[in-house]
């Protein structure tokens, strides 16, 4: 086994690849960012090495930084966890031109699969079945439209390179097929640095399964059986669970197969991840399963194949390296109870997902019986702007589904995040939902149910509970005489006392009441009171978040006399949605826009973000150019709006 472990990553995963080095009796070393420099996956580590700023192409993705760190606190292996330098096969080849152990599948084997393409005729070859569809080299706009005619609407456009949703679009008519190949090139450009796609046939009621794989140096290689991934996004998962629903012996042998076959035509080493889809119109069936891709590194949803086969594929991974045989065989794979996994990002579901960052004020991650928290950041620090938003897993483990998402939905009813926005209420309204309960869903449910899953609202109990305690008088401190009419008790000769407070309510000016009556002290918003049941949590001087059903609202007790005059001529201005990359600008100076033309794109954590025009106007001028950076409420585009110029 190594003495020693450098982890190319950060967040929750290099916090949980060092508890098992640890364990192992292993050296951990972090590599950091600027931005990282206080960060958990830092303080895990025996030593750390800085390696540059806070964008990650200028440090968590330099090679050369990154060998160097190894290099020079001697290193015997480096662990890459997922995304980054993950799946970089020239990462891998580097790792072995200096000889420290790159714990991952060969470069050969990343190569293979790293191209979705050449991926799907290497699997043809094997004999694995893959989807419909065109994956060849031309790439010319009109043949592949051309193509996905002849592969039958609706199709997928997907980026060859890469993953995560990034640089796909699903088309359901030939009139949208230009735009959704435009975009999609243009983010798999952005995201990986390849634009190229290929067609595939979209499978109706379909079924996102992915199967463990593993394998040795010595030829050995099994499955550690199925993860259901179809809870997806915008193709970008939200919940995993294992086994998958509806999952006969027949269809888990067929797909375990069809895996481990895929795996050895690659001569693959390590941990990996076969995915396939279903069509889940009539149930799973042995003839209705399809490769996608071959993700060859370690996946964020691995927590859950552990929960169910009782090992910890991090060790597996580390032992594989070292040149030692697979634990078991495939005979020997346990498989027990259901698991289940959600990840808890900080975006706004109720603007489109909008990814957000900032200072978390509040953190709390339940954990309870049968359930785990992968977290990467904790309360007090930061959602940086600069990766991925992701804050923890959950993942529930129990004897049955239900026995699993009863736990997982109460962890995440007793979490509680605040500062940033955050997908937890999303998540509850998720789990809770009877369909995927009955696990009767496909990829397609998130969107179809969207509106149901989100748009919800923090109640005005739990802002007046805000209010509350962030207005209640002090208790009364010493002991002697003291000055009746220095008291705050709120006392008056007639009778009940109630007092107009200014409040700030997400950032909005507002009003709350202040009462003193036989009761005490209480705080009204709207129609309801402190008393109504509202929960709140102070998070700072003169900061308080109502709290309701996972959503969390910022609630401050405002100074009128401090407040600054409101600009209500901003409607022109047009203004980055996030901190991010601008990818392209769609407009000039003089061009005249109608309401829903597109202004600018602004690619942040990973996705790429479209802001339209609000009004009929000219575009007056444009402050960006693709490429540039730009912060949250940066001005992009200024339009002259003829009727607001009327109406002055």
């Amino acid at each position: 086994m190594f003495d020693s472990v450098l982890i190319a990553n950060r967040g929750e995963i290099a916090v949980r690849i060092a508890r098992t080095a640890h364990r192992l009796g292993m050296r951990v070393i972090a590599v950091y960012s600027e931005a990282d420099a206080g960060a958990p996956h830092v303080r895990a580590a025996d030593e750390a090495v800085a390696i540059g700023p806070a964008p990650a192409s200028e440090s968590y993705l330099v090679i050369d930084k990154i060998i160097a760190a190894a290099t020079e606190t001697g290193a015997a292996c480096i662990h890459p966890g997922y995304g980054f330098l993950a799946e970089n096969a020239v990462f891998a080849d580097a790792c072995d031109a200096v000889g420290i152990v790159f714990v991952g599948p060969p470069a050969e084997a990343i190569r293979a699969m790293g191209h979705k393409d050449a991926a799907k005729a290497l699997m043809e070859t094997a004999g694995v079945p893959v989807v419909p569809g065109y994956h060849g080299e031309r790439q010319g706009a009109e043949f592949l439209k051309q193509k996905a005619y002849e592969t039958g609407y609706p199709v997928l456009i997907k980026a060859v390179a890469g993953g995560g949703g990034k640089g796909m679009r699903r088309v359901d008519k030939v009139l949208d097929f230009d735009e959704a190949l435009a975009a999609a090139k243009r983010e798999a450009e952005n995201a990986f640095g390849d634009g190229r796609v290929l067609i595939e046939k979209f499978v109706a009621d379909p079924r996102h399964i992915e199967v463990q794989v593993f394998a040795d140096s010595a030829g050995n290689a099994i499955h550690l059986y199925e993860r259901d991934c179809s809870l997806q996004r915008r193709h970008q998962k939200v919940m995993e669970e294992a086994p998958a629903p509806g999952m006969t012996p027949e269809v888990r042998a067929a797909m375990g197969e069809a895996a481990v076959t895929a795996a050895k035509a690659v001569g693959y080493r390590g941990a990996g991840t076969v995915e396939f889809i279903a069509d889940g119109s009539k149930g799973l069936r042995q003839e209705r399963f399809w490769f996608m891709e071959m993700n060859t590194r370690l996946q964020v949803e691995h927590p859950v194949t552990e929960a169910i086969t009782g090992t910890d594929l991090v060790e597996w991974q580390f032992r594989v390296a070292a040149g030692q045989k697979l634990p078991m065989t495939q005979e020997e794979v346990p498989l027990s109870g259901h698991a289940v996994e959600v990840r808890l990002y900080a975006e706004d579901p109720d603007t489109g997902f909008l990814p957000s960052s900032g200072r978390l004020d509040l953190l709390r991650l339940a954990e309870a019986e049968g359930v785990r928290v992968d977290a990467g950041v904790e309360e007090g620090g930061s959602v940086s702007p600069h990766y991925d938003p992701m804050i923890a897993k959950l993942i529930a483990h129990g004897e049955t589904r239900d026995q699993a998402f009863d736990r997982l939905g109460e962890a995440l009813s007793k979490s509680v995040v605040a500062g940033p926005k955050s997908n937890l209420a999303f998540l509850r309204a998720v789990v809770d939902h009877p369909e995927v309960r009955k696990g009767g869903f496909d990829t397609g449910f998130c969107d179809r149910e969207i509106a149901r899953l989100t748009g919800g609202t923090v109640g005005d109990a739990a802002i007046a509970r805000a209010v509350e305690r962030l207005a209640a008088p002090a208790a009364p401190t010493g002991s002697g005489w003291a000055d009746p009419w220095a008291a705050s008790d709120g006392f008056q000769l007639g009778g009940v006392r109630d007092i107009v407070q200014p409040i700030l309510v997400g950032g909005e000016a507002a009003e709350a009441r202040l009462v003193w009556d036989a009761a005490g002290f209480s705080a009204r918003y709207g129609a309801a009171t402190s008393r109504d049941g509202g929960a709140a949590e102070i998070a700072g001087p003169g900061v308080a978040y109502a709290l309701d059903g996972g959503r969390a609202l910022r609630i401050e007790l405002e100074d009128p006399l401090s407040r600054l005059a409101e600009d209500f001529g901003d409607a022109g201005h047009i203004r980055a949605p996030m901190h991010g990359k601008v990818i392209a600008v769609f407009v000039a100076s003089g061009d005249t826009v109608s309401r829903g033309d597109r202004l600018f794109a602004v690619e942040a954590m990973k996705m790429e973000h479209v802001v339209t025009a609000p009004h009929d106007g000219t575009v007056a001028a444009v402050a960006a150019v693709a490429g540039d950076q730009v912060e949250e409420g940066g001005e992009v585009v200024t339009l002259a709006i003829p009727e607001l110029e009327a109406a002055d």
